[in-house]
């Protein structure tokens, strides 16, 4: 069904040119600079070399990319695609493009950073037209920083496709959000697997009343951090969700009190990929998440 609907828009979006200034360090190259086209650039010590999309695909449903996106992925030469890339957003990639499967899952990555990293260079360095596709938005824990960075000192031009990320697709399919006058003046986002394999996040920060926290990346360690958050001043009846599959068909919400909810969402056998929220907004899920549009995922619910 999304394909079908798809398709006549993917197809008017492919047919136009992709070719036009692109973004390096964080700016938009003048064409003076640096021609799009690989074969005629001479500027910047470019000559010859192909161009890098760091592109976000959202949180999962297809219809939540971008007009941006879209266009790309139908004129990709070369596809380097991450786990949470769905097979109905690859759908829309030129069926002629090579894919290469880079994903990363806990304990178990097709590729590593480092690998990837040079993988996009040599693929740029052919000639290239090359989309990385991640889940979500590649500024916001994807790692798009740490490859635009390496790109950026290889010579490699790119650009970055901000994409919907995970939290905002996530809370608003929930029917949680993230800010409410009433309930949350600040919203912090966070990962729960840092770069060392740790959580030493900073819990009295994160502690703090009146705001939303949204967890990255977290589900296996959901005890501790939960525990880690009461212990340094939440209230423990704050509540808080784990939303599991956001977006997509198999979308599940589970909520409950902050210091309940390892408990439960352990019981319902909730697994990655998964988003935590903590804050009085998820009260609200109740109210809003039968009528929103968002109810179209039907995700089930634990009351608190």
């Amino acid at each position: 069904m999304a394909r079908r609907r798809w398709e006549p828009l993917h197809r008017s979006l492919c047919a136009v040119s992709i070719h036009e200034p692109q973004l390096r360090s964080g700016r938009r190259l003048a064409a003076a600079d640096a021609p799009a086209d690989p074969h005629t650039n001479t500027a910047l010590g470019l000559a010859g070399r192909g161009i890098v999309y760091l592109v976000g695909a959202g949180p999962g449903d297809p219809d939540l990319l971008t007009l941006r996106a879209a266009r790309l992925m139908g004129a990709a030469e070369v596809v380097v695609y991450d786990y949470l890339v769905s097979d109905e957003i690859l759908r829309f990639v030129n069926p002629r493009a090579e894919r290469i499967y880079a994903g990363k899952q806990q304990a178990c990555h097709a590729l590593s950073q480092d690998e990837i990293n040079r993988l996009l260079v040599a693929l740029a360095r052919r000639g290239k037209r090359v989309l990385r596709l991640k889940g979500g938005d590649p500024f916001v824990f994807g790692r798009g920083g740490e490859e635009a960075e390496f790109l950026a000192r290889h010579g490699v031009r790119f650009e970055v496709v901000p994409g919907v990320t995970s939290a905002s697709g996530a809370s608003a399919y929930a029917g949680i959000p993230l800010t409410h006058r009433d309930h949350s003046r600040a919203v912090v986002f966070v990962t729960g697997h840092l770069k060392d394999g740790t959580t030493d996040l900073d819990w009295p920060m994160l502690a703090r009343p009146r705001q939303t926290v949204v967890i990255y990346m977290g589900v296996t360690r959901l005890a501790e951090i939960c525990g880690e958050l009461v212990a340094h001043g939440l209230d423990p009846a704050t509540p808080a969700a784990v939303i599991e599959r956001a977006t997509t068909p198999r979308q599940r919400v589970v909520t409950a009190a902050v210091t309940s909810l390892p408990e439960v969402a352990r019981a319902e056998g909730v697994k990655p990929p998964a988003l935590i929220v903590i804050g009085e907004v998820v009260r609200m899920r109740e109210a809003l998440a039968s009528v929103a549009g968002a109810a179209a995922a039907s995700p089930a619910m634990l009351a608190a």
